[in-house]
């Protein structure tokens, strides 16, 4: 029965809730959003009726607004509803049953959306009575008996189907104590919870809110029979992401202001920079390149239908305690569909993605890992060097296509990974030691450090001055009397993402021209080694990255046009990039040669001298070659250490063998 004074009492409510109704029935949608707060504001006793009874309430409420005449067969979604009502998941108990409950927590795992019968009409053969049946387990109902006696073969007439999902909701790890396994709960989605768009949301890694009715699954037992055991679930009457990306942050004509008075300032540079991680000091030319990353350039589809990302993939390489992760955690904070994940603990699996048995639709089942996760976002990835080769070489992909290819099973499936990767690892021997080149202490394989854009080293040399204000500023924090950053948090995450959602720059013939310029006076620059392997100073891959960075560059100022300015400022951050990194002391040019193999072009160039000797001398003293005669050779050009060192790296390539002490013979 319904309560007829309640009933009035929300009709009356949504007289005064009539336009925003009104809203809803213009977009012909079904779903109402209704604000639980305004309701409580409206009368007590309704939103009492709500949480004591709501699966009454919600049914009361939805006939309130047909018999309004606003809108056919609506689906109240509740907003805003008390704190009181929310629960960890492994504090749920039977007394919990049929109460409207708050749920959070990480969506694990996702079952396609199928039909599912709600109600079934049956006509009764023998007297033509229409008997109407719920659906509402699992096994398909049929009438027990009719009017007229009969109990069985009744003739169906229609049945009313629904679209349904399965969520499997987990425990957030912030919701932990100690050593704490995740609880789960089923989450049970119907009609509009389950559309395209709402589908986005819940995709599985997903942070979501769930607000729901508590409801009790019996358990049936091999024998055929029901267990005195029940199963729980949620049948969620509203589902709120936690997680927005870029595209839906919503801004506020207020802040909109705020963000166009902002750009306008010729101090945005700086105040970008001093806004990335406040507590740490210095690195200002690091704070401006991840700002630049979170602002990103632009995904272009190429004349050949291929694409070139806009995403900037960033390294940074540093000694212990100079703040590495503080960084990472930062950006995994600010940025929107961050994830933050250590190497360690990383996977191939947790990294792009694997397949799981689904037991509820007895198939298999995509789960996505972190790359895909953050697509639109940042991955944050720590301890870069602990990770297994095997995994890391799962992140080349969706580095450089941005998209993640699995084959297994039965499941071949692309997914997209358009997400930016700031990594961070430590040298090889765990500091930096300063007698050999950098590029030969980054333990990482060559084809992944050249999938960054840009690589940074962090070293940690004492210094008077410089310790004393890392002190000052450390000590500053631990008072309590930090500094402020420039621009806020929550400013900076709405200013970068009004400049991803708003502004899509173009190049202008004077910043390709600047481009161009840097790019073929760099490659060509006179170098001062031995010219039989010229030094590549800077690659296609870095034209690319250039080109990303001024569009950056130019988003940070809420440009239309990414101009000189924004090349020379994009010239400015890899020219940084490189001095620290790709400077080949010998011939002391740059070479990238020398960031991506370890190998600079001076050495390869004695390699091949060493090499062509071992040839030459072949043909005099046959296929045995005596090091001593190969040093005596070369002693014009070469120092004997160095000949026995480019000797190991032809054995280490297997180019040259040693057969016997102190003799090479050719492979």
């Amino acid at each position: 029965m319904v309560n007829e004074e309640l009933l009035l009492e929300a009709k009356e409510f949504f007289e005064f809730y009539k336009k925003e109704v009104g809203k809803y029935a213009k977009r012909s949608e079904k779903a109402i959003q209704v604000s639980f707060k305004e309701l409580a504001n409206f009368s007590h006793e309704l939103a009492d009726y709500v949480l004591t009874k709501p699966e009454d309430a919600l049914a009361m409420l939805s006939l309130a607004i047909e018999e309004l005449g606003l809108i056919k067969n609506p689906k109240v979604r509740l907003t805003e509803v008390p704190e009181s009502q929310e629960i960890p998941i492994r504090e749920i108990r039977a007394k919990h049953i049929s109460q409207l409950l708050i749920l959070e927590g990480i969506v694990r795992q996702a079952s396609e959306v199928r039909p599912q019968v709600t109600n079934a009409k049956f006509e009764c053969p023998q007297c033509g009575t229409i008997i109407s049946v719920l659906q509402v387990e699992k096994k398909f109902r049929e009438p027990n008996r009719c009017g007229c006696g009969r109990k069985a073969a009744f003739k169906l007439l229609s049945k009313e189907l629904v679209d349904a999902q399965r969520l499997i909701i987990e425990e957030s790890p912030e919701q932990m104590k100690g050593g704490e396994q995740p609880r789960r709960i089923n989450v049970f989605l119907k009609e509009d919870l389950v559309d395209p768009k709402m589908e986005e949301r819940t995709t599985p890694g997903s942070s979501v809110q769930v607000i729901g009715i508590l409801k009790e699954i019996p358990v049936s037992m091999m024998g055929g029979g029901v267990s005195t055991r029940f199963d729980l679930m949620i049948e969620a009457n509203n589902v709120v992401p936690q997680e927005e990306s870029y595209e839906e942050l919503e801004i506020t004509e207020e802040e909109e202001d705020q963000i166009k008075e902002l750009s306008s300032d010729p101090e945005i540079y700086k105040k970008l920079a001093a806004s990335i991680a406040p507590s740490i000091f210095g690195y200002d030319e690091i704070k401006l390149a991840i700002a630049l990353q979170l602002l990103a350039g632009i995904r272009k589809e190429k004349s050949d239908g291929t694409h070139a990302r806009g995403d900037l993939h960033i390294l940074l390489v540093g000694d212990p305690g100079v703040a590495k992760s503080v960084l990472l955690k930062f950006v995994s904070g600010i940025a929107p569909r961050a994830r933050y994940i250590v190497g360690k603990a990383a996977t191939q699996a947790g990294l792009t993605a694997t397949v799981v048995k689904d037991e509820f639709l007895r198939g298999w089942a995509l789960e996505a890992g972190a790359m895909v996760l953050a697509n639109k976002g940042v991955a944050c990835l720590d301890e870069l060097e602990k990770m297994n080769e095997q995994d890391r070489s799962a992140m080349h992909e969706a580095m450089e296509q941005q998209t993640v290819t699995i084959v297994k099973a039965n499941v071949q499936a692309t997914l997209k990974a358009e997400t930016s990767v700031l990594g961070a690892a430590n040298p090889k021997f765990g500091r930096f030691d300063p007698f050999q080149p950098v590029a030969q202490q980054i333990e990482l394989a060559p084809t992944l450090i050249n999938r960054f854009d840009l690589i940074f080293v962090l070293k940690d040399i004492p210094g008077k001055l410089k310790d004393e204000a890392i002190a000052s500023h450390v000590l500053r924090e631990h008072k309590g009397s930090g500094v402020v950053p420039p621009i806020d948090p929550q400013l900076l995450r709405k200013y970068i993402a009004y400049a991803k959602q708003k502004i899509s720059p173009e190049l202008t013939e004077a910043a390709i021209q600047e481009i161009k310029k840097f790019y073929v006076e760099l490659r060509n620059a006179p170098s001062m080694g031995d010219d039989l392997v010229k030094p590549i100073p800077i690659s296609a891959r870095q034209l690319e990255a250039l080109v990303r960075l001024s569009q950056a560059s130019a988003k940070a100022r809420l440009s239309k046009k990414v101009t000189k300015e924004d090349a020379r400022k994009a010239i400015q951050i890899m020219h940084f990039y490189l001095l620290q990194v790709g400077i080949d002391k010998e011939s002391g040019s740059i070479d990238i040669d020398r960031i991506a193999t370890g190998i600079p072009a001076s050495q390869r160039s004695k390699i091949i001298i060493v090499r062509d000797t071992i040839m030459r001398l072949e043909s005099k003293l046959g296929k045995l070659i005596p090091v001593k005669d190969l040093k005596k050779e070369l002693e014009d050009k070469i120092s004997e250490e160095e000949v026995d060192e480019m000797v190991d790296k032809l054995k280490r390539s297997g180019d040259v063998f040693e057969p016997k002490k102190g003799f090479v013979q050719r492979v």
